[in-house]
């Protein structure tokens, strides 16, 4: 294995340990006291931000030996899943938007293992990423952070959450537990 992609899988190993120290601290202490609805939108918000996977079919942000299948499953995967959790935001409230959450996260997720399955299989060197090295080295991590939030919420949140509920007062009789 060259030194680049040592260097390469150890900057990702430390970004999934520094993101996952800031989701555990400050991110899912949040998330968790909301309904699902208000826990998934800022999820859905990060990921709508994934159009910049379009900036590996840019000439001169990448290396020309960047392999072109490479760079269409990243750059087509990712402007996808930045459309599907647009269009979740834009459903949300409803059922359709929980489905359109499930369908985003489903993709997504599977959208960025597949982007690493086929680095390693076209032969990818992290030299060959050019201007774009930021994005598995620093917001991947981050997305799959997030799309597993985004599952726990999914399959958790079913109904307003515990604290959502003891923070209203009760409609029954007086005295009742």
């Amino acid at each position: 294995m060259p030194p680049q992609m040592i260097w390469f899988f150890v900057s990702i190993a430390f970004s999934f340990i520094a993101w996952g120290n800031v989701t555990a601290r400050y991110i899912w202490p949040e998330l968790r006291l909301r309904s699902r609805v208000e826990a998934l939108s800022p999820l859905l918000v990060l990921h709508s931000f994934r159009f910049i996977g379009l900036a590996v079919l840019v000439p001169g942000v990448v290396s020309p030996d960047l392999p072109p299948t490479f760079a269409h499953f990243v750059a087509y995967g990712d402007i996808i899943a930045a459309i599907l959790a647009l269009f979740s935001l834009l459903l949300l409230p409803s059922a359709a938007g929980v489905a359109a959450a499930w369908i985003f996260n489903l993709w997504g997720t599977a959208e960025l293992l597949n982007v690493f399955y086929q680095g390693n299989h076209s032969g990818l060197l992290a030299g060959q990423l050019g201007a774009t090295f930021f994005l598995p080295t620093l917001i991947v991590p981050l997305l799959l952070i997030t799309h597993g939030l985004g599952f726990r919420i999914l399959l958790g949140h079913e109904k307003e959450s515990v604290t959502n509920k003891i923070r209203q007062p009760s409609q029954g009789a007086v005295g009742q537990f």
